[in-house]
């Protein structure tokens, strides 16, 4: 069983884990660390090689963050345009495309590897979407898609795989090719979320960012972070909410808490 709730307040930590938190201040050497943001496409490329097409459930989003897609239309069957950044081998992409025929999906993500999966995938087809590779904080998106077309872009678990440092640049990227008046939809990892409880000793890159056995990394998100994140390139905010979950295994008596946020900002 699960419970969810959202809200504009961040979790309060336990005693034991603010302790535990607290404790963990030794920083991943200078030079790992620039080794990490040098392999960082190597590392992601390694991680589809070694999981394929198996490691994330495909994801059935449409009661959520999806509504948005029939929300903005203005009539029924109008035609949408949406670039999902950072796609993976299109577990989000494609459930998407069979859902709604009105969609035509620009798609891209840093992994060479990935996109090779997307575009084997028996539902890909070139007349409802584009895939490319694309490092979104260096190469232009205009390269791929006209500027001001697209009516929604989809940034779902991609920026937390980013340098802190880099992430306006993704937003800026993004900005170009959205039309006036439509939004980014955004879900990702949020503050003390099970996740980051988790890392070990040694793990620690900086403030909320952290890098995983496989040489990955995860920045866990605060609200205000993001909003001044997307503020300062331009956006409006439109919702930018915590969603709590607790998921319980009854069997184990395991108590495990999710925190992501879920946001939207739009472009004027």
């Amino acid at each position: 069983g699960a419970f969810q709730k959202k809200g504009h307040s961040a979790r309060i930590l336990s005693p034991e884990e603010a302790e535990r938190l607290a404790k963990d201040q030794v920083l991943v050497s200078e030079f790992k660390q620039l080794k990490l943001e040098k392999e960082a496409q190597k590392n992601w490329d390694l991680f589809y090689k070694r999981n394929s097409t198996n490691f994330f459930k495909d994801r059935h989003w449409t009661t959520r963050e999806f509504q948005e897609l029939k929300a903005c239309r203005e009539f029924a069957d109008q035609k949408l345009t949406i670039l999902e950044a950072g796609c993976g081998v299109g577990n989000c992409l494609f459930p998407l495309l069979e859902d709604d025929l009105n969609i035509f999906a620009y798609a891209c993500d840093f992994s060479p590897r990935a996109v090779e999966y997307v575009k084997k995938n028996a539902l890909y087809s070139t007349e409802r979407c584009k895939v490319f590779q694309c490092d979104l904080t260096k190469d232009d998106l205009l390269e791929n898609i006209p500027a001001d077309s697209v009516d929604v872009v989809t940034l779902i678990f991609v920026l937390s795989a980013i340098h802190p440092d880099k992430m306006h640049l993704v937003l800026k990227n993004i900005y170009k090719i959205l039309k006036p008046g439509k939004c980014v939809l955004f879900r990702d990892y949020g503050l003390y979320d099970h996740a980051m409880l988790r890392f070990k000793s040694g793990s620690k890159l900086g403030e909320n960012f952290y890098v995983r056995q496989d040489g990955t990394r995860s920045y866990f998100f605060t609200a205000e972070f993001l909003s001044q994140l997307f503020k300062a390139e331009g956006y409006e905010q439109v919702v930018n909410e915590y969603v709590q979950r607790e998921t319980v295994n009854r069997k184990e008596d395991l108590r495990v808490p999710r925190v992501f946020l879920q946001s939207k900002f739009q472009k004027p």
